[in-house]
């Protein structure tokens, strides 16, 4: 058995992955016990050539890190920023009589502790030491009764490893040689980025039908109810049903001929002839409404919410819930289980009790089970940490840390709280039109007579337009045959909608049903795709790019097996078989690398012949009904009909790129205008529009026959053409040769200056002149054209100013408050584009936002994620002077 903390005797060393999880259980172990971090992963495949070993540099393998002749044993390598760090844990180990393994109890963190021990080898006895939160009781528990390393759980940690390491290092060369350099394809984020086309795709099939019908306001004729009037919406005519949004497939053709289509007329006319109708109750259905409550958060569940009610990303969200779980405030955020333990049921309806009253707690406690098949690992929900909670005013937290905390305790106490109860009601209303149709209206409402746990929280929503769980909707009370008067009979327009794009929320939510991936990762899964250019973000929308559609082409035409979404799912079930003893690592890969025979090809196969693949084929997509092709070029996406090219405006989502629209970027001026020859040269001036934006240059002839150099010329040596970007102020459409001439003149000598050149400058931060070393900003572009000596002198004579000299715009847009910060967020415009500001932190906005439509959930996002990236404050320690000393003289021996 482990020592005991307080015990004598001995030194006892818990290592754990951060340093902020190990500051605070070093609080709560005391004397004893030396608690440090591994800083995250101490070893891993070698990421470089450079990292391989000399020794299997030659290896056919070793560019893998994957021996695959050979069982497919790994070659771990130390990360080189993490030496420094081994070195201290194995001096540190010297003096110790005991080590703790205290990392996270996943997958992930077993694997941790595996390779502390391989690196380390410890001569000492090795205790695992596990823990779902972090509090005092929750640490002296995993110390006093430690486990031994579950290597079950190593090899499925280090078999998706491998997986993952064969899958992106075979694949991705495929798609840096056939689509663009520096691309990645990986297991799981391959079959995400498809996901986000193929809906993308949908929207693009998508044909919108129209439909209408009749919406009536009726009188109750009792004044003494509340409300008396109710809307009711047309249902059916002369015994047929009108059609709804759900008859339409989604080539806006109706699914069924039972149904009545009306047009905008058709109804019109039929409100006509209902005018002076007299209308009565036909049915009235009453049904009890309950709603139980949410279950407590999971891992996507809680990425889900916080995205909808917060406007954290998966990502930021994982990030912020690490902090308050590091810090004490909440059990283990990467987990399948919406478990509670016995300690945390009875915290939660203790507080239930407290702030609602025992009406609102059940007399039995709530247990729930969870639904996700592949669920792993033992963990309890998240939940605040402790045998007691603390309120979210209680913990001292703010900024985001208070808002998640607060969002993780309002799941959990209204967990343990009653179902809400009420009554939902719906009404038919019968009358005949004039020329005897019978026609039927239909209402629905509710009512909650108990609200239960929606006093402490109600779920958010994806679709903005749906009812909240704690809405109601009341009607007059109704009986079967009671007379009613219209009020109001209006003809209303409706549209069929293509299915809407994925939110990182959905997005979570459908990897999680088809079991794509393991939950833990969906949040790195997702920032991956966004950092690669794969997907953009338009709002809260996650729109895919067209390199995502060469990239998804390629491999659903190729390697449509490993794009596959029940293969990868099934990828996952046997990651889950390791863990559990029911499978053995090396034929699994065995399996997936060199396949299993009898047409079963495995990746090993599938990269090696790439003949067949056409790059341009893949890259290109026909816009429908034109005779232009998008095509995906290394330098972006460009339309070309028969050779004639124009660029596709990067902010241009895919669903946009009708033929309509292909057909207007044609028409548009191309950029490449002859402006006329320069007098002085006599070349040609041309204005174009480059992927930087809009510029002018001039044609350099072509050197004549005899006068080409024997030696071929180095690039370098070659004349180049003078170049100028067009000012903010200009425009294609109207520069003039003067003007480009002028702008060709750039950097333009203004004139000397204390025997020194003063020459304006149009630099990366903006205009300015130049002096030597020294150099002053100017204020606006024009005045790289017109600015004389003796400005330039009155300029120098004043004092160097940090920053911009003219005064600070007026912002674009105002939004609103930041919730973070609780200071007003603003959009301006910036050296390189728009920004969002609190005053405090700046971001710039992203591919798919637009100073049009941003809204203050997603600056509070993109300021969220600034925040977070934003280098952590160095710390600065004052030197003391130096003392002189004397030498020391060595010590004696005893």
């Amino acid at each position: 058995m482990p020592a005991k903390n307080g015990s004598s005797g001995g030194t006892r060393l818990v290592i754990v992955e951060s340093p902020a999880k190990a500051k605070t259980i070093e609080k709560y172990l005391g004397a004893g016990y030396t608690v440090e971090s591994s800083i995250g992963h101490i070893r891993d495949l070698p990421e470089r050539a450079d990292d391989i070993p000399e020794a299997f540099k030659k290896e056919s393998w070793a560019r893998l890190g994957v021996n695959v002749e050979h069982e497919f044993e790994p070659l771990y390598v130390v990360n080189p920023d993490k030496k420094a760090q081994v070195s201290k844990l194995r001096q540190l180990l010297k003096g110790a009589d005991e080590l703790y393994l205290a990392t996270d109890e996943d997958r992930e963190g077993e694997a941790i502790a595996w390779h502390l021990r391989e690196v380390l080898k410890p001569t000492v006895p090795v205790h695992r030491m596990v823990f779902h939160e972090i509090t005092p009781q929750a640490i002296r528990d995993a110390v006093a009764n430690p486990r031994d390393l579950n290597l079950r759980l190593v090899d499925a940690q280090e078999t998706r490893r491998i997986l993952d390491r064969l899958y992106g290092y075979e694949v991705s060369p495929v798609l840096w040689k056939k689509v663009k350099p520096r691309l990645s394809a990986g297991r799981v984020q391959s079959v995400a980025t498809r996901l986000v086309v193929e809906r993308e795709r949908e929207r693009m099939a998508f044909t919108s039908a129209h439909y209408w019908d009749l919406q009536a306001l009726f009188d109750s004729g009792k004044p003494e109810e509340r409300p008396r009037d109710f809307t009711a919406t047309l249902t059916s005519v002369g015994g047929k049903r009108v059609a709804q949004g759900r008859d339409f497939a989604s080539t806006g053709q109706l699914k069924t001929a039972d149904v009545l289509h009306l047009s905008e007329a058709a109804a019109g006319e039929l409100a006509g002839r209902l005018q002076g109708t007299s209308f009565s109750v036909k049915s009235v259905e009453r049904k009890p409404y309950t709603r139980k409550p949410y279950a407590p958060f999971r891992t996507t569940t809680l990425q889900q919410e916080a995205s909808r009610k917060l406007g954290f990303s998966a990502k930021y969200t994982m990030q912020v819930a690490q902090r308050l779980y590091e810090q004490g405030f909440i059990t283990y955020m990467r987990t399948d289980s919406i478990t509670l333990s016995e300690t945390a049921i009875a915290a939660a309806r203790s507080q239930a009790i407290k702030l609602y009253g025992a009406a609102y707690v059940p007399d039995k406690p709530r247990v729930y089970t969870s639904k996700v098949k592949s669920a792993q690992e033992a963990h309890e929900a998240i939940r605040p940490s402790g045998e007691e909670f603390r309120t979210p005013g209680e913990t001292g937290l703010s900024g985001d840390m208070f808002r998640l905390y607060e969002l993780i305790w309002q799941r959990t106490v209204s967990s343990q709280m009653k179902d809400a109860v009420g009554e939902s009601i719906s009404v038919k209303v019968g009358g005949r039109s004039a020329s005897g149709e019978d026609v039927e209206f239909s209402a629905s409402g509710r009512t909650i007579t108990f609200y239960g746990f929606l006093k402490a929280y109600v779920e958010g929503a994806d679709d903005p337009s749906t009812d909240r769980d704690d809405s109601e909707k009341r009607l007059p009370n109704l009986a079967e045959g009671d007379a009613l008067t219209v009020s109001r009979l209006d003809v209303a327009a409706h549209s069929t909608k293509p299915p809407a794009r994925y939110t990182e929320a959905s997005l979570v939510k459908e990897m999680e049903d088809r079991e794509i991936g393991r939950p833990s990762t969906y949040a790195s899964i997702i920032g991956t795709i966004l950092d690669r250019g794969y997907v953009f973000k338009k709002g809260t929308a996650l729109v895919p790019s067209f390199l995502a559609f060469a990239v998804v082409n390629l491999l659903e035409q190729h390697f449509g097996n490993l794009v596959d979404y029940d293969f990868t799912a099934e990828m996952e079930k046997v990651l889950d078989d390791i863990a559990n003893d029911r499978a053995e690592r090396v034929p699994e890969l065995q399996r997936f690398y060199y396949g299993a025979g009898d047409g079963d090809e495995g990746l090993k196969e599938m990269v090696t012949d790439l003949g067949d693949i056409d790059a341009k084929e893949i890259s290109s997509f026909p816009i429908k009904g034109t005779d232009i092709v998008l095509r995906v070029g290394r330098y972006g996406p460009y339309l070309d009909r028969d050779g004639a090219r124009v660029n596709v405006p990067e902010d241009t989502t895919p669903d946009e790129l009708t033929a309509e629209k292909a057909e207007e970027l044609f028409s548009r001026p191309t950029g490449d205008r002859e402006l006329g020859r320069d007098p002085v040269s006599g070349h040609m001036i041309v204005a174009k529009d480059g992927r930087y934006g809009p510029y002018v240059t001039e044609i350099l002839p072509e050197p004549a026959e005899d006068e080409t150099p024997k030696k071929r010329t180095k690039k370098a040596d070659a004349p180049k053409p003078r170049t100028s970007s067009l000012f903010k102020t200009m425009s294609l459409d109207t520069i003039t040769l003067d003007d480009a001439l002028k702008l060709l003149a750039i950097p333009r000598v203004v004139g000397e200056l204390d025997g020194e050149e003063v020459v304006a400058h149009n630099g990366k931060f903006g205009p300015y002149i130049k002096k030597g070393t020294d150099s002053r900003s100017l204020s606006s572009e024009e005045d790289l054209l017109t600015v004389t000596i003796e400005q330039a002198k009155e300029l120098f004579a004043q004092p160097k100013q940090r920053g911009r000299r003219a005064a600070a715009a007026a912002p674009l847009r105002e939004l609103g408050d930041d919730p973070a910060s609780k200071k007003p967020v603003v959009v301006k415009e910036g050296r390189f584009g728009p920004y969002v500001t609190d005053g405090e932190t700046n971001a710039s906005l992203r591919k798919g936002d637009t100073v049009e439509d941003i809204t203050i959930e997603r600056a509070a996002e993109l300021l969220a994620e600034r925040r977070d990236r934003a280098p952590a404050p160095k710390k600065t320690t004052r030197k003391a002077p130096a003392k002189k000393t004397t030498a020391k003289k060595p010590a004696a021996k005893s």
